[in-house]
């Protein structure tokens, strides 16, 4: 199945009484390049992220974004820097006894005084979080995955109705091109005719019929129209496969591509090379979809 390379996924979910958020976003790129936010302290997150993205996901610039909260039942330790507590009692009791104030202080007043309480938390179960994390990331994976096939789907949509429209020229240059090989017969005929009639000289219809031999051969385009067909059916084969396809197609791309310069280097007919240029500018359009694709 055609995936694209944009897409978004989210997940938010509460396991073992923690919040946990994971998003995924991603650009077209032509390789994978895989970039992980997490809090500070789980950076033990990050490769096994990317392995598992990277397992699901072949192509793009992927973004990822991980939020963990605080597990409702983790223990947490509150120290008293009792030296620093000391402190400030002293000093509030001089400045007491210096000036003559009234020395009202609590518990209260104390405790809003900075660093005078250090909290820090037991140690987490890393491999209960970094389970339940991958959890997330595989649901929010899941919606990433989803939007990418769809969006596929209507690209594939977009360059095989671009490979109709190339198609159908293609079969218009095939009934005209026997035809600019007549006309140019007749053309030279009657030049050739204007040419020698005031001087009573027979035609050498032998030596015409070479000539026009040799134009058929030089504007002869069977060979690259036959080409531009295999590579189409090449391509509608391609777009059914179950596995990244992106740079397999670009290739194909590149083929018709030259096979339609070569057309257009070889006609001498202005209704053709119009038709070649409707093809170059198909190809092009199927181009620009293509970059997208996984």
């Amino acid at each position: 199945m055609i995936k694209s390379m944009t897409g978004f996924g989210r997940c938010r979910t509460v396991l073992h009484g923690r919040e946990i958020s994971v998003e995924i976003k991603s650009v077209n790129h032509r390789f994978f390049e895989f970039s992980c936010r997490t809090p500070k302290g789980y950076g033990f997150l990050d490769d096994k992220l990317k392995a598992l993205v990277n397992s699901r996901v072949s192509r793009g610039k992927i973004d990822m974004f991980v939020t963990v909260g605080a597990a409702e039942d983790t223990p947490a330790e509150v120290k008293i820097n009792h030296s620093l507590v000391s402190g400030y009692i002293n000093a509030m009791k001089e400045i007491s006894e210096t000036y003559g104030i009234e020395n009202d202080v609590t518990v209260t007043a104390i405790s809003r005084f900075p660093d005078v309480y250090t909290v820090s938390k037991a140690p987490e179960n890393e491999e209960e979080i970094t389970a339940d994390v991958l959890e997330a990331a595989n649901t929010a994976i899941d919606g990433f995955i989803a939007m990418r096939e769809a969006e596929g789907e209507k690209m594939k949509a977009d360059i095989l109705g671009r490979a109709e429209v190339i198609l159908a020229t293609v079969d218009e240059i095939d009934e005209r091109s026997p035809q600019t090989v007549k006309e140019y017969e007749e053309r030279l005929l009657d030049r050739i005719n204007r040419t020698l009639q005031d001087y009573n000289i027979n035609i050498d219809e032998q030596r015409v019929l070479t000539e026009v031999a040799v134009f058929a051969d030089k504007v002869a385009v069977a060979e690259e129209t036959v080409r531009l067909r295999s590579h189409f059916a090449q391509l509608s084969k391609i777009m059914e496969s179950q596995t990244p396809i992106g740079r397999e197609i670009d290739f194909i791309i590149q083929e018709m591509n030259r096979e339609a310069n070569t057309i257009g280097s070889k006609v001498q007919d202005a209704e053709i090379a119009h038709k070649v240029v409707k093809i170059k500018s198909e190809i092009e359009k199927m181009r620009e979809q293509i970059q997208n694709i996984e």
